[in-house]
């Protein structure tokens, strides 16, 4: 079942990007790219929720609806 989880993706003084979430607590990753910085942490999160599943039950994240409001990024 896909969920949505709210991600802060700053970027660093070093040029990176650092991807931080409240909904999953240790959710962080780090890539050159918002994209690559997306995907990892896709991963991330992905795993982090597995772990959790596996513990305790599924956290309580939103499941993905018909439509959601998504920022989209472009280098024009």
């Amino acid at each position: 079942m896909e969920r949505i989880v709210s991600l802060r993706i700053k970027r660093l003084p070093e040029g990176v990007y650092l991807a931080t979430s409240t909904d999953i607590q240790g959710l962080v990753a780090q890539g050159r790219t918002i994209q690559e910085t997306l995907e990892i942490a896709r991963d991330v999160a992905k795993k982090l929720i597995e772990a959790r599943a596996e513990r305790e039950g599924l956290p309580p994240l939103k499941p993905a609806t018909a439509a959601i409001e998504y920022s989209l990024v472009v280098n024009a």
